[in-house]
């Protein structure tokens, strides 16, 4: 073990998609590893799946990654250009016989199965289980191996699995073993060349002195194999912990069904980066007490894998929304701005003149409270930045259809052209005092008011809002309004 040695750990995704939740989580428990030991947080692209990888799915994940702040102290490194390291490493296994020539043309091609079906043990078999014999490479002698690989027959290099059994301790789920018998010779270099994932993922950990493998629970059945790998090269191994299963609310393995599985899907849906990196922290992993709001450097100070549990993890877009909406309750109004400012710009409803900059801090202590996601401010609060906005149908019917508001609301609008000062104690004095003079409740105008300035029903203090919108805004459309009142509302 490396226990001794600086924290190095890595994150290896295979570009043949966009960074997913399940990766994404996977990335942070080792980056927060890796920051709360003062280590070294390396990037690796495992792309030797040639047919489904790319430059777009790779750029998606640097994407993902930078978006959640999880900066990489070294790479990324790419397998694809290592390709030669691991040959002269399976002949070096060939070579002090802990592994030997596969020849066998199978029927299904075995050797030429994907970089992903060869990372499963359900493609592991003994050498001859179709073509030439039990055992028949395995047995062959290593001068009549040389002899044919000379003569240039395609061959694949497999491990020579030894008798007995495997084991190795995890830090989340205790020691594990494996007996061996059911291993089987796994193949570690194809014959077209192209490492296998259980070859390339110990090469590049051994060259990159990884200490600590942090990885998704679903690679468990992979590690025993790797183990005898680290053996076969007399190295020492690196600590692993392997981290539960992210289910949906259904309790299903988590799919496009649940909801976006891309990362950046969630952040084009209004997710903060601080938000959604405070929740899937907790996907799996607990501070040991009751807290859930918790900062990058809160995290980064409590994380330790003590803390990972066993039980599958539960994602919940409405446990996420909660965190969203804290998150933007309590960002500081400067960086909140921003970040709304860049929504309002993406959605094309924002060229800076309807709220003014020194009243983009007012608008946003008004709406703050209600927001559970940045799309929510060009969305329900729309009408706080454009114009451009209609009067929701039910509220229009509810809160618009009484005659006597066709006097009242110029009523309204004249008396606020007068108020000089335009205060929120002056408007809703003015409001109240036409209200008692005209012999109805208030709630009649405020209501109607509140639809005029918002196009909604429900929406914060009337008076607040008027604040928010300046005294030009709300008379714009309290003029607006009255000319809807006049051919609305019939006789």
């Amino acid at each position: 073990m490396l226990s001794n040695a600086p924290v190095r750990v890595r994150f290896a995704p295979s570009p043949t998609g966009y960074l997913h939740v399940g990766g994404a989580r996977t990335a942070l428990f080792n980056w927060l590893f890796a920051r709360h030991f003062g280590g070294a947080f390396i990037l690796r692209i495992e792309d030797t799946d040639f047919a489904r990888s790319s430059e777009e799915m790779v750029e998606g994940i640097l994407q993902g990654l930078r978006w959640l702040g999880l900066t990489w102290d070294e790479g990324p490194y790419f397998q694809s250009r290592r390709l030669d390291r691991y040959r002269t490493f399976a002949a070096q296994l060939v070579e002090r016989g802990r592994a030997y020539r596969c020849f066998c043309k199978t029927e299904d091609g075995a050797a030429q199965r994907s970089y992903a079906e060869s990372a499963s043990p359900a493609t592991a078999h003994r050498c001859g289980a179709h073509a030439c014999g039990a055992h028949a490479c395995a047995a062959l002698a290593p001068g009549e191996s040389d002899r044919r690989a000379r003569a240039g027959e395609p061959f694949a290099v497999r491990f020579r699995v030894p008798p007995d059994k495997t084991s190795f301790h995890d830090h989340v789920f205790g020691d594990i073993e494996v007996d061996n018998a059911i291993l089987e010779d796994f193949v570690l270099l194809r014959s077209d060349g192209i490492p296998t994932y259980h070859l390339g993922v110990v090469v590049d950990d051994l060259d990159l002195q990884i200490t600590h493998v942090i990885r998704g629970a679903d690679h468990i059945s992979n590690t025993p194999k790797q183990v005898l790998l680290y053996r076969a090269a007399e190295a020492p191994m690196p600590e692993f912990a392997h981290l539960p299963l992210i289910l949906g609310p259904d309790k299903q393995r988590l799919s496009k069904r649940h909801g976006a599985t891309s990362v950046m899907a969630y952040a084009e849906m209004g997710y903060l980066p601080g938000a959604f990196f405070n929740f899937l922290a907790l996907l799996g992993w607990s501070p040991g007490d009751d807290r859930e709001l918790l900062g990058r450097q809160e995290l980064i100070q409590l994380f330790t894998l003590d803390g990972v549990g066993k039980a599958n993890a539960v994602f919940g877009l409405d446990k996420l929304d909660w965190y969203n909406g804290q998150h933007i309750r309590s960002a500081p109004v400067e960086i909140l701005g921003e970040m709304v400012a860049r929504e309002l710009r993406s959605a094309k409803i924002w060229d800076g003149s309807t709220v003014p900059p020194d009243s983009m801090k007012q608008t946003l202590d008004l709406l703050k409270n209600r927001a559970r996601k940045l799309s929510d401010f060009s969305g329900t609060f729309r009408s706080f930045f454009t114009d451009d906005f209609t009067y929701e149908p039910s509220a229009a019917a509810k809160f618009l259809a009484d005659p006597r508001l066709r006097d009242l609301v110029p009523a309204l609008l004249r008396q606020y052209r007068e108020d000089a000062v335009f205060t929120l104690e002056s408007t809703e004095a003015s409001l109240r005092q036409l209200a008692e003079r005209s012999g109805v409740k208030a709630g009649l105008l405020i209501n109607a008011i509140r639809v005029g300035l918002t196009g909604q029903g429900v929406a914060p203090g009337l008076f607040e809002v008027m604040q928010a919108l300046g005294r030009m805004h709300t008379l714009d459309r309290l003029q607006r309004l009255e000319k809807y009142l006049q051919f609305s509302i019939p006789d």
